[in-house]
């Protein structure tokens, strides 16, 4: 096609290809030189470009020539069509599948093609593009790359493509490096036995194979020599010998390529020669012997024959490394046995033999082949006259043996051959050879056989026509020996030939080797008679002649090669023709044959002139289709001609094509192509513009612009304008049509305004708000889409750098502030406002100051100096002045003490101007904690680090106490306590004793040492009286004096205790001494209690908790919480006794904090708390720990304990963070807070639908608006980009920063593409994606994609993608419809629960005006939900028995068909020292809130100083051998007074898992969530008949709300008995019910006797109050007798969450009557109720005495007045007993809580009238 590239290839039989390659082309027999339009390539193709119509009148052909015979050849000729351009696809006319190329060379990848428009070619690489590289250049014949790398292999793409479609070529190249081989180690000398390893490095191409070679001789592996490798690169050698020495050679070959290295290895060891083997020599020859020594060291080396030293003759030569050479070798001289002889000691050598034989060689006599001629008879023989026996004799014929026959005879003796020829002929004609061969060697002698022949004609000459310019053939072929020599004579005319003449050879005749005469052109002077002539020296000469005639064929001898018409015009084409008649005259217009009757635009006239023959072809008129080639061919009987005319046709050109490069806010760039001129060469161009909505007339134009010029630049344009814009073109001819009218809009510019009215005002300490209006309209120059914000610090020492910040447009007026900017420090901000095309001029600077902000950094060198012991001095320098953030005010120093037993004192602060400080006032020898701030307005600043500063020693105070007791007859004991103010360190008491009446006027004084605080003062005077007083004495001096007290001898001392009671502070996990001295006589017996309340106490117990020493003293082990408490120390004996009181307050860690979230921004969160208790000890500081939300990596932060808010900075932006808070006292860290979450400001980044993404699109370009990402309020850290043509696969990515514009280039023209974008910040990732078009070549837009498919594929797609949306979607709906009517009827069945309670509440109301007769019907409701148990009693059932009467449950017949009058409900409050020792507090749930997870807290939590924080008591409940389940109980209290009801707020404690022990953990119950307790309430209502059980009880549902979170689940323990809960589906709402069962209020003080109020235990002795933790046996429990049972007490504020699996399974309580009266129980027969120990709690039980007997009632003790007597009415049954035994039944719930909370009050003995309830909580 013109205008494409053509392809001519040299086609090469593959067999040949490696040995024959082309060297050059001709074009009608001329060598074509490269240049131009002419391309040959490395493979030999010639490619010529830019393809004109007079390319298709040329013959070419390749000239191809041999690599080793240097042979030339030249093809067939061939020929070239050209057609006109037509629009179409490309085509691929020359492509590559695969090369393998050596690195370094140069390799061309052939890419050409066809097509029209013509199609550009892109080259890609493993599906990229190209890299900038000058090694690759792109050529019209392809792909060059040079200096070859292995990195340049893969698989290469050539892309070609125009607008009517694309192709591609692909193909692999693979570049191999050559190989190299490096053998190590290179040379080796080693000893004989050892292992010997060679290693061939190989480098350079794969697939390569290894051989080994060893002197030349091929390596094969042995029993010592193995070849290893996975290419057989190592060489092992084991055990190496002598016979392994050598030089070995590691060959590698791949195809064609080969590479080695080589190494010596000798090995050394004794010398030894190597075995040589006898030797042939061959007589006449050298020949030589080596002797080869293997070893060192060795001397010299010696050659003997027959005991002859050698050499002795001129033939013979030893070297100096022991080889013998023997020349000219004869067999009788040199036959025999060589001896050689090596010296390898002065006086030793050895010695090895080896035979010479010598072999005498056959010896052939000359002999030559006489003259020969046809038919003569021949003789010759072949002689050998020396030469070993036996010989053989054989003849060969030009290297073929001869065999007898055909006239050839071979008669052979023992020395002698002889060739016999009967008749002599032309085939005998040949090399004779001779061979003779024996055992020594084989020779020969040839000679050669030539017979003559006379010449004789083959083919003779005969007349013949020649046809004038074709090439003609004389034949004539002569045959003879030698062979004959031919010459051509000619004589000219056409009668008898006169005179011969020889044939001038020239190149246009030549003789041709069959001798015939070659004429190329035939002309008409070779008309004539020719003569062949033939002669060889035998016989005579032949000759024989012949006529040529020549003929002429038709041709062309005048016709025009070019010509021009204008279109619309007449035209005549002329071609005159001569030769032989007829002449036929033929016209075509390229390839068509013209027929005048068939296309009446033509017309052809013939005329005859003379010898020659005019022929005209007219044209009526010229079109531009007439711009072709014509031919006229001329045609008779001997040849044709043709001339060519080419006829141009000139006319006005085309419009130009016109597109537009880059349009920008005032100018536009143009490039056209002119596509075709009018066959004249373009003049000029014209362009003209206009304003869209305007007509042409008001157009403006650029004219005359020059034709080498195809691009534009108009200028003087305005901004967002639209524009229609057309094209001319001029030629000789005239002008052109206008081009395709082509519309743009011209950009938007940068604002030509700054922003007005900016104002600055100062809004904190780090922060400026900026307000300001939008530049005049004018000057906008499009519309406003943000503003950028520079402000820089203009202190001194700052940088004078703009910081920018930007924000979008919002309206007229802009606010912003700018934040974290430095404290206190001048700003100076310029605003500027910015469009899609960039940004305006700044507005004028103005400065601002940020407001006073506290110092950041604490004064410097802060000192102390103690100066007395009460005056210390403190001293400092000012804080940096860069820190101070403000004006500095002052300074603040705040100091406090620091007790001995870790407690802090008040902290005080004084506040001054200088920077020194008297503290006066201070304690004495007491150590203290100082810190210096600086302060500013705004506050104070940062605290310096803690100074510890110690007061000075002074003299002590008084002791605090001081006790004198006689402890004999003659004799007093004094004990005091330490002083109150020991003001520094006590060395030593002084005792003081004077008698007033004795007349001494000076005291006794007694030293002791510090440590001890009593003294025993002996021979004293029995009654008289002594005054006793005590002094402490520290290095200052002796202290003032105790108070002085009297004391007087005593016969028999009465019990006195000399240690002092009061107030014992100790942290917890501590072993603490509560010392109890004492003195009588007799010895007094010392007991302590524990007081647990008012009137009540218990006796302490020894076990491994506590211990009494003989001494009095009682030591507690590791206290906790609940050793918190009064102890009474009482000692008696006969003289009466003696009792202190010791308050023990057991410190423990602080409750948690309450956290909240104050305030957040885009990097800081601002935390504020209220602090929980401190647990008995002044908290030191707070732990704030917070990590990222998805992470467990916590940072930890410490806290100054005054402290209520903390502000983290410095966070991620748009991130959220979890966080906690613990506090600290001295006893350690308590629990954490609840995990709170918070999140910064900031959101993910995400695309403005207003902002356009693409600014500029053409061709091949696109341009990108990254303006419009919002980046959420964090910075966008990166954006990346991909877009791929839509309909493919493979994207392209692109990185982009955070620059307003990138471009996508090298785009496929008039291409749909699909492009997607990825922003991301801290925050998160935000996704757009788009669709784009690039335009095509002349700048028009493409139409959108259409699917191939039809309409019903389009609905088969749709309703592929609909189907499942729709089915999820209903499924979504569904699951909603389904968990909502799920959710309504769970709160239908609560909402009938709360009617029936309320229905049940309305019918209890009834007076009490009388009471209760008969048995009680309802005593306890058991309500068993599966994973919850309700316990509620049922105050109707609870009889007054007397003002110290406990209750006497009784299970319920409904839920018992068969009930013993004897099995009562029997419990255990177990003290579980599992729970004190190994697992710390426990979880506190009073403050449970939905939404939090209670299993997380492992910290107790108080609502008052005083409540058992740390509680590790249970209380469990079975009703024995009637209701099989666990549950849990404790005694109702009255919680309020005459004035009605007072509810007390519900206190619970939940075990945790222990993270110190295994056995903490065992003593955790299994949780299991109980989420859907409503439900099962309303269950339990419907199963339990409240309408009978529940008859004198109120029942009320006080609050129950949902949510939707759950915890973790916890699962331990061990009990096959129990209830597991852990396979029971989590319901999806968990929820919190509270509810409150109430008796009826008493009306008044009547009515109140009869109300059963639940009245605290007296405390009792008793032998059972002390029993295991884990009784393993009831018989303990089971014994009965009449001893006082143990006190039974309400036991603390409790409430359980889980119940521990691990406690014994048959333990059993039995709560009866505490004084001595029987209970009535008529059923006969021998019964016995069990009871458990009494455990720390005081929930204590007693033995059951047996059936009819009561035991006596309890004495009144010292400590506690008797109980008045009361009665019980007996509680009849006559069901029988259940039958099988103790069965447990527990059931756990996850997150599910039932909380049982009492108030212990003090029993008075005037009960007042007073209402109680419990309230109970299910979660």
């Amino acid at each position: 096609m013109r205008g494409n590239v053509a392809v001519f290839k040299c086609l090469i039989p593959s067999s040949v290809q490696e040995y024959v390659s082309v060297v050059s082309w001709e074009k009608d027999t001329v060598s074509i030189i490269p240049e131009n339009r002419f391309f040959i390539t490395h493979h030999g193709g010639l490619y010529i470009s830019e393809v004109q119509k007079e390319d298709a009148l040329s013959t070419y052909r390749c000239i191809t020539k041999h690599k080793y015979s240097g042979e030339t050849r030249q093809s067939n000729g061939a020929r070239l069509s050209v057609t006109d351009p037509a629009e179409s696809i490309p085509t691929i006319l020359d492509g590559f599948h695969s090369q393998e190329v050596w690195a370094g060379h140069t390799v061309e990848l052939p890419c050409t093609a066809s097509g029209y428009p013509i199609p550009a070619i892109r080259w890609l690489k493993d599906g990229r593009p190209l890299p900038a590289d000058s090694r690759w250049t792109k050529r019209i014949t392809g792909l060059t790359i040079s200096d070859l790398r292995t990195e340049d292999s893969g698989t290469y793409i050539c892309e070609v493509t125009n607008t009517f479609g694309s192709a591609e070529a692909t193909g692999i190249l693979t570049v191999i490096d050559p190989l190299h081989v490096a053998l190590t180690p290179k040379k080796l000398k080693t000893g004989i036995g050892s292992t010997v390893i060679l290693s061939c490095a190989l480098t350079g191409s794969p697939e390569f194979t290894i051989r080994w070679y060893r002197n030349t001789e091929l390596v094969l592996p042995d029993e010592a020599i193995s070849i290893r490798g996975l290419s057989n690169e190592t060489l092992l050698i084991t055990s190496a010998q002598k016979s392994h020495s050598g030089a070995y050679q590691c060959f590698a070959t791949r195809k064609a390529q080969t590479a080695q290295d080589f190494a010596i290895i000798v090995l050394e060891g004794p010398p030894s020669i190597r075995a040589m083997k006898n030797i042939t020599a061959v007589a006449g020859r050298d020949t030589l012997i080596n002797c080869r020594v293997i070893g060192y060291p060795y001397y010299s080396i010696k050659w003997y024959k027959d005991a002859l030293l050698l050499p002795d003759n001129h033939r013979q030569v030893v070297f100096e490394n022991g080889t013998l050479k023997l020349t000219d070798v004869q067999k009788g001289m040199d036959e025999g046995e060589y001896l050689c002889s090596v010296l390898i000691q002065p006086q030793l050598s050895i010695s090895q033999s080896v035979h010479v034989a010598v072999k005498v060689p056959p010896l052939i006599q000359p002999f030559e082949f006489p003259p020969a001629s046809i038919g003569q008879l021949l003789y010759i023989p072949c002689v050998v006259s020396s030469g070993d026996m036996p010989i053989r004799i054989t003849w060969r014929k030009d290297g073929q043996v001869i065999i007898s026959g055909s006239g050839v005879t071979i008669e052979s003796k023992e020395f002698m051959s002889s060739l016999q020829i009967s008749s002599v002929s032309l085939k005998h004609n040949g090399n004779y050879t001779c061979i003779a061969s024996n055992a020594a060697a084989t020779v020969s002698r040839e000679r050669q056989l030539i017979v003559r022949v006379p010449p004789r004609f083959v083919v003779q000459p005969n007349n013949q026509d020649g046809i004038y310019g074709k090439a003609g053939v004389l034949n004539c072929s002569v045959d003879g020996y030698p062979p004959p020599k031919v010459m051509w004579k000619h004589a000219k005319g056409s009668g008898n030939p006169q005179q011969y003449h020889p044939v001038p050879l020239t190149g246009r005749i030549q003789i041709l080797p069959n001798s015939s005469l070659l004429i190329r052109h035939v002309l008409e002077e070779d008309i004539g008679y020719y003569l062949c002539q033939a002669s060889n020296g035998v016989g005579t000469d032949i000759s024989k002649s012949m006529f040529l005639t020549v003929k002429i064929p038709a041709m062309i001898t005048s016709h025009p090669n070019t010509t021009i018409a204008i279109k619309g015009q007449a035209k005549e084409l002329n071609c005159t023709a001569r030769g032989e008649r007829p002449i036929i005259i033929r016209w075509e217009k390229g390839d068509t044959v013209i027929d005048p009757d068939r296309v009446m635009r033509y017309a052809i006239a013939t005329k005859d002139n003379g010898d020659e023959v005019v022929s005209t072809l007219k044209l009526k008129p010229a079109d531009r289709g007439d711009s072709v080639f014509f031919s006229c061919h001329a045609i008779n009987s001997y040849g044709e001609d043709r001339g060519l005319i080419q006829l141009t046709v000139q006319e006005p050109p085309d419009p130009p094509e016109l597109e537009i490069r880059e349009v920008k806010a005032r100018s536009m760039n143009l490039r056209w192509t002119q596509r075709f001129d009018g066959n004249s060469i373009i003049t000029g161009f014209d362009i003209e513009y206009k304003n869209k909505s305007d007509s042409w007339d008001f157009k403006q134009s650029t004219r005359n612009i020059s034709p080498t010029i195809n691009q534009a630049n108009i200028v003087d344009l305005h901004p967002a304008s639209v524009y229609s814009i057309r094209m001319y073109s001029f030629n000789k001819i005239g002008r052109s049509e206008p081009s395709k009218e082509l519309t743009i809009s011209t950009e938007e510019a940068a604002p030509d305004g700054p922003p007005m009215d900016v104002t600055l005002q100062p809004v904190t300490s780090q922060s400026i708000q900026v307000t300001w209006k939008a530049p005049k309209k004018e000057l906008q120059n499009g519309v406003i889409r943000g503003y950028q914000i520079g402000y820089r610090e203009n202190s001194p020492g700052s940088n004078g750098q703009y910081s920018i910040v930007e924000m979008k447009a919002t309206g007229d007026s802009e606010v912003y502030t700018l934040d974290n900017l430095k404290k206190f420090a001048q700003y100076g901000v310029v605003v500027q406002a910015f469009n899609r095309a960039g940004t305006g001029p700044s507005s004028s600077e103005i400065n601002a100051t940020t407001l006073e902000d506290v110092p950041s950094q604490p004064p410097e060198n802060v000192r102390a100096l103690s100066i007395t012991s009460d005056v210390a001095v403190i001293s400092w320098s000012e804080p940096p002045r860069s820190t101070l953030n403000g004006v500095l005010k002052g300074y603040r120093v705040i100091f406090w003490s620091l007790y001995v037993d870790g407690e802090w004192g008040e902290m005080q602060n004084i506040t001054t101007t200088r920077e020194r400080v008297e503290l006066r006032g201070m304690e004495k020898f007491t150590n203290y904690s100082v810190q210096v701030l600086a302060y500013t307005q705004a506050g104070d600043g940062v605290r310096s680090s803690v100074l510890y500063i110690q007061t000075k020693e002074d003299v002590p105070g008084p002791p605090a106490g001081i006790k004198a007791v006689p402890s004999s007859a003659s004799s007093v004991v004094v004990s005091w306590l330490p002083p109150t103010k020991p003001n520094g360190v006590i060395r030593k008491y002084t005792i003081f004793c004077s008698s007033p009446g004795s007349g001494q006027p000076a005291p006794s004084e007694y030293e002791t040492s510090p440590e001890q605080l009593f003294y025993r003062i002996a021979h004293l005077n029995r009654g008289q009286q002594y005054l006793l007083w005590v002094a402490a004495v520290t290095s200052a001096g002796r202290g003032n004096s105790s108070e002085k007290v009297t004391i007087e001898p005593a016969g028999k001392a009465p019990a006195k205790i000399i240690s002092f009671g009061g107030t014992v502070t100790t942290p917890w996990m501590k072993d603490v001494r509560l010392p109890c001295n004492s003195v009588g006589d007799p010895a007094p017996t010392v007991k302590w209690t524990k007081d647990s309340s008012e009137d009540s106490a218990i006796p302490v117990s020894m076990d491994g908790h506590r211990l009494i020493h003989t001494n009095g003293t009682l030591l507690l082990r590791a206290v906790k919480a609940e050793d918190s408490g009064y102890y009474t120390c009482t000692a008696t004996n006969t003289g009466g006794f003696d009792t202190i009181i010791v308050n023990l307050l057991v410190q423990v860690p602080p409750d948690q904090p309450r956290l909240t979230v104050s305030k957040t921004s885009a990097s800081s969160i601002t935390l504020t708390w209220i602090p929980g208790d401190n647990g008995g000890s002044s908290i030191r500081g707070f732990v704030l720990q917070y990590s990222v939300d998805n992470s467990e990596e916590w940072k930890d932060v410490f806290i100054s304990s005054g402290e209520r808010s903390f502000k983290l900075d410095s966070l991620k932006c748009g991130t959220w963070y979890k966080v906690k808070l613990a506090a600290k006292n001295s006893v350690g860290s308590g629990r954490i807070s609840e995990i709170i979450e918070a999140k910064t400001h900031g959101r993910e980044p995400s695309f403005s639908k207003d902002q356009h993404l693409f600014t500029h699109i053409n061709s091949t370009h696109a341009r990108l608006n990254l303006q419009g990402w919002n980046n959420g309020g964090c910075p966008i850290t990166a954006i990346v980009l991909e877009y791929r043509p839509k309909g493919t696969w493979a994207w392209q990515g692109l990185r982009a920063n955070n620059s307003a514009e990138v471009f996508l280039t090298e785009l496929r023209e008039a291409t749909w593409y699909e492009l997607r974008m990825r922003a991301c910040n801290s925050a998160g990732c935000g996704n757009e994606t788009a669709q784009f078009a690039t335009l095509d070549y002349d700048g028009s837009t493409i139409p959108p994609i259409k699917s191939a498919q039809g309409e019903g594929d389009d609905v088969k797609k749709l309703f592929t993608i609909g189907c499942p949306v729709i089915l999820a979607t209903l499924g979504v709906a569904l699951l909603f419809i389904v968990r909502k009517k799920r959710k309504e009827k769970r709160l239908k069945r609560l909402r009938d629960a709360k009617s029936l309670a309320e229905m049940l509440i309305s019918k209890n109301n009834r007076s009490f005006d009388t009471p209760v007769k008969g048995p009680p019907q309802g005593p306890r409701l058991h309500i068993d939900i599966p994973r919850v148990q309700l316990l509620i009693e049922d105050k109707e059932g609870i009889k007054q028995i007397g003002d110290d009467k406990a209750t006497i449950p009784v299970t319920d017949a409904e839920f018992s068909q068969a009930v013993n009058p004897q099995s009562f409900c029997t419990g255990v409050s177990l003290h579980h020292p599992a729970l004190i020792q190994s697992t710390g507090p426990l979880i506190d749930m009073s403050d449970i809130r939905p939404g939090t997870n209670p299993v997380s807290r492992k910290n107790v939590k108080s609502a008052h100083s005083t409540r058992n924080r740390y509680s590790s008591q249970w209380t469990l409940t079975k009703c024995q051998a009637s209701t099989p389940a666990r549950t849990l109980t404790s005694d109702w209290r009255t919680v309020g007074s005459q004035h009605g009801v007072t509810v007390t707020e519900s206190d619970s404690y939940s075990a945790s898992l222990s993270q110190d022990t295994d056995k903490g953990r065992n003593s955790m119950v299994s949780t299991e969530s109980a989420s859907s307790t409503y439900e099962e309430l309303a269950r339990a209502y419907e199963h339990a008949k409240l309408e009978e059980q529940l008859q004198h009880a109120k029942f009320e549902i006080t609050e129950c709300f949902i949510s939707d979170s759950s915890s973790d689940q916890m699962t331990t323990g061990t009990n096959e008995n129990a209830d597991s809960m852990t396979s029971m589906s989590t319901p999806s709402e968990p929820g919190i019910c509270r509810f409150t069962a109430s008796p009826p209020k008493p009306q008044d003080a009547d009515r109140g006797k009869n109300v059963a109020v639940p009245i605290p235990h007296r405390a009792n002795k008793s032998d059972y109050c002390n029993l295991p933790l884990y009784p393993k046996s009831e018989a303990f429990f089971r014994k009965a007798d009449g001893r006082e049972p143990c006190p039974v007490v309400p036991p603390r504020e409790a409430s359980i969450r889980n119940l521990a699996r691990t406690y014994h399974p048959q333990a059993r309580h039995l709560t009866l009557d505490p004084a001595s009266k029987p209970l009535g129980l008529p059923h006969p027969g021998p019964t016995t109720a069990t009871a458990t120990a009494t455990l720390p709690q005081r929930t204590l039980a007693m033995p059951a005495p047996p059936a009819g007997t009561a035991p006596p009632a309890p004495g009144p003790t010292p400590a506690e007045p008797p109980a008045p007597p009361s009665t019980a009415p007996p509680a009849p049954s006559t069901e029988p007993p259940r039958a099988g035994g103790p069965h447990t039944k527990m059931g756990g719930s996850r997150d599910s809580l039932l909380e049982m909370s009492t108030s212990g009050v003090g029993r008075s003995q005037k009960q007042g009238p007073g209402a109680y309830s419990k309230s109970y909580t299910l979660v």
